[in-house]
């Protein structure tokens, strides 16, 4: 099997059981054992299990960043790609929820490792992205503000990610349209 896939693979199963066990219980043997490989094989490819956990939190982040950045291409409106972005958003941690267990539980966990690094990357990815997508749309006054619009945005989207897990019945829509019922209310009137 090409490295690639392999690495893949790895990744993919070392992601479910994280998700299943939590980080401190998950064991590299039963990650091996998953995937068919040895356990030094793991170690050859992560260098650690916390390198394990990085790289599956790194993969999570791209594809977060993909699945948001091509929502809000060719937006006709600022309502439009604040929408579309925050329903891509809410979508992918539908979708995912494993990889999204290891960006919600992790952070905990972990203090200050390399992981809890690549969790605080994504966070700033998803920042980062709103902010320009807010910087073109609204006028918020000073970079700062825009800035601080954009971590407001970031939070309040992760506690509400987590309250739906709680509420089985709300759906990514339904989220999207209660963030959006608060958001667009504060910012329509600074559509440029």
């Amino acid at each position: 099997m090409p490295r690639a896939e392999r690495e893949r693979q790895m990744i993919q199963v070392a992601e479910a059981v994280f998700a299943e066990h939590g980080y401190l219980a998950a064991s590299m043997d039963e990650i091996a054992e998953r995937v068919g490989v040895s356990k030094p094989m793991l170690y050859e490819y992560f260098r650690s299990k916390e390198g394990l956990l990085a790289a599956c939190i790194a993969q999570s982040r791209a594809e977060l960043r993909e699945v948001t950045e091509r929502a809000v291409i060719g937006a006709a409106s600022a309502r439009e790609a604040l929408h579309s972005g925050l329903l891509a958003f809410f979508r992918y941690i539908g979708e995912h929820r494993q990889a999204w267990s290891l960006l919600r539980n992790e952070m905990m966990l972990i203090g200050t490792t390399t992981a809890s690094d690549e969790i605080e990357a994504t966070r700033q990815q998803q920042t980062d992205l709103i902010a320009k997508l807010m910087d073109g749309y609204f006028d918020l006054g000073s970079p700062l503000r825009v800035e601080a619009a954009a971590e407001f945005v970031v939070g309040a989207c992760e506690r509400l990610a987590i309250w739906c897990e709680r509420h089985e019945d709300v759906t990514p829509e339904w989220a999207t349209d209660a963030a959006m019922d608060l958001l667009w209310a504060s910012l329509r009137d600074r559509v440029r």
